[in-house]
């Protein structure tokens, strides 16, 4: 079986069990989702591309913060634009730091915050289960991809 095959088979059972969780938790579930995918398309692998998806989400929804809360202090809709344009630059900006050098995770987190209306309190839990969800289906689908490869390894060894 090919890596793809088993992380194709663990991804499917534990978004089956991400819709639960979540439906269970009262989080959102497509939320969970995002941080799966950010974990998916990080750059790093591992433990170090989970850390950095998570800590990218995380700004992100602090960007999204800052564009809506910045922007309800001024009662010109101009305001929110440029306030939007000044945190785009900052949100790729501070991708000089490693730990937050995956952009798209930052564009991630900002547009679960803004999908939810603001709402950090639901969003965040969701993006970190989400991507721990994602962290263990691509873990999962690789330890199962091993196990199957060394016992066919074994089976033409005792042939």
């Amino acid at each position: 079986m090919s890596p793809l095959i088993a992380i194709s088979i663990t991804t499917g059972i534990l978004s089956g069990i991400w819709g639960w969780t979540a439906m269970s938790l009262g989080l959102l579930s497509w939320a969970g989702f995002l941080g799966c995918t950010s974990y998916f398309a990080s750059p790093q692998d591992g433990v170090k591309g989970l850390a950095q998806s998570l800590l990218t989400n995380l700004s992100g929804v602090v960007w999204a913060l800052v564009i809506i809360y910045g922007s309800s202090l001024f009662n010109l809709e101009i305001v929110g634009y440029l306030m939007t344009a000044v945190v785009s630059f900052f949100m790729c900006f501070q991708a000089k730091r490693e730990w937050l050098g995956f952009i798209p995770g930052t564009f991630i987190g900002a547009c679960a915050t803004f999908a939810a209306d603001g709402n950090w309190q639901i969003v965040i839990p969701s993006l970190m289960l989400g991507g721990l969800f994602g962290y263990s289906m691509k873990a999962s689908g690789l330890w199962l991809h091993q196990q199957l490869s060394a016992r066919a390894t074994q089976e033409l060894v005792k042939d």
